[in-house]
């Protein structure tokens, strides 16, 4: 009888291990297939099996799953990225697995389609244009009104992401996006949104089910770096529910409401106004499971391979992570205390994203963070002490690069 396996494509710093791992934990074997394997430096570590091949590449995909059902009885097919998701919804749909509509998802990843969708369907966000050059986002920021946040339409982990609060950065930074810095992966296309002020959630579903909120601190402006978050997060009840109503009317408008899907939030003066619709897990879905007994990644596999999930919760504590960010450019010369911070009661993990002699780049994006510190307790106020007692004993030395002419 052949091994089952599920096929990943591609993976995440945040949650390629964890697909892996839950994987296992169910009894198959998971395949990733990727265009560069060695980026996933943990299938390495895990000894996991993975394929050299274009996922940008439905042909290719299509051919390497038909050789891998020569071994294998391929029982699902999903993905932790964003990037690949509705190719995704594309190879479910050829080999007749569960999975998203691809339609759905494409136009769900397009920000500027998204909020077309979703001021059809009256849902509160804030205003926006589209724009293609210099001169159209210059207008585009005068018509809204100053602050503005500028963005490319398509992309993720806040890359690209600046709050603009006068003329001068408009310019600064359309040029930055314009002008070969940003990374396109399709002709430039720059979305211009009123700054919606306000404290920032964003929830968490499973089809169309509600797990819950989670509450985040984000860094000073002009970026969108996530600091701090807990789960769950503390509101009242009339907030809560306007939140997954909103919610679920976005699902309704995009033709969600398959799989997982987390929606970010600004509670305004005028309630919530929501941010982005992402068609997949948030990138830190491990506080669910803390608080709340809810393995997200565990039920989505359950999803993929036709098996029935369970999102009961069992228990109910509060859970958080905080975020490493360097405060300078340079060379990491040694991080320490990694060791006495996991070892403090509470903390439930201590994950390093960079190693000793790494070169740092920051680019005002989330993937700056040097890595993360994920606890619970019974309360919000324990938890927030455990995570900065962590943070306190955790400490790094950049020497930064030299200065032109040094």
């Amino acid at each position: 009888m052949p091994k089952r396996a599920l096929i990943l494509l591609e993976g995440t710093r945040a949650n390629g291990l964890l697909y892996v791992r839950a994987a296992q934990r169910l009894g198959l074997n998971p395949i990733t297939l990727s265009s560069d394997p060695a980026q996933h430096g943990y299938l390495a570590t895990e000894s996991c099996e993975a394929s050299r091949v274009d996922t940008n590449n439905l042909d290719a995909l299509i051919s390497e799953c038909s050789r891998l059902r020569a071994t294998y009885e391929i029982v699902g097919i999903t993905s932790a990225q964003e990037a690949v998701y509705a190719t995704v919804g594309e190879l479910c749909r050829h080999f007749n697995l569960p999975g998203p509509n691809p339609e759905s998802i494409r136009r769900c990843c397009d920000k500027f389609i998204q909020r077309e969708i979703l001021a059809e369907g009256n849902v509160p966000i804030p205003a926006y244009r589209l724009a293609a050059n210099a001169a159209d986002v210059k207008s585009a920021a005068a018509e809204i009104g100053l602050p503005v946040v500028l963005k490319p339409a398509v992309g993720i982990n806040s890359k690209g992401v600046r709050l603009c609060r006068d003329v001068d950065e408009v310019a600064e930074h359309t040029t930055y996006l314009l002008d070969g810095k940003h990374i396109w992966r399709s002709p430039p296309r720059i979305l211009i949104e009123e700054f919606a002020q306000g404290h920032h959630y964003w929830i968490h579903l499973m089809g169309n089910e509600a797990i819950g909120i989670e509450g985040a601190d984000l860094g000073p402006p002009p970026y969108f770096l996530f600091r701090e978050a807990i789960f769950p997060a503390q509101l009242t009840d009339d907030e809560q529910k306007n939140i997954e109503g909103v919610s679920l009317s976005c699902l309704r408008a995009l033709g969600l409401g398959w799989g997982p899907t987390n929606i970010e939030f600004r509670l305004t003066k005028r309630g919530p106004v929501v941010i982005e619709v992402n068609p997949r897990l948030a990138g830190h879905p491990q506080p669910a499971q803390l608080a709340y007994g809810i393995d997200l990644v565990t039920e989505h596999i359950k999803l993929v391979i036709g098996s029935e999930w369970n999102l009961n919760k069992r228990h109910s504590y509060a859970a958080g992570w905080r975020s490493l960010f360097p405060d300078c450019d340079g060379m990491l010369d040694w991080i320490g205390g990694v060791s006495q911070a996991a070892a403090l009661s509470g903390v439930a993990e201590v994950k390093l994203h960079v190693k000793p002699e790494t070169p740092i780049f920051r680019k005002g994006d989330n993937i700056d963070s040097l890595g993360l510190i994920t606890a619970v307790s019974p309360d919000v106020a324990q938890t927030k002490a455990i995570l900065q007692r962590a943070v306190d004993l955790i400490d790094w030395s950049i020497t930064p690069f030299p200065t032109i002419g040094e």
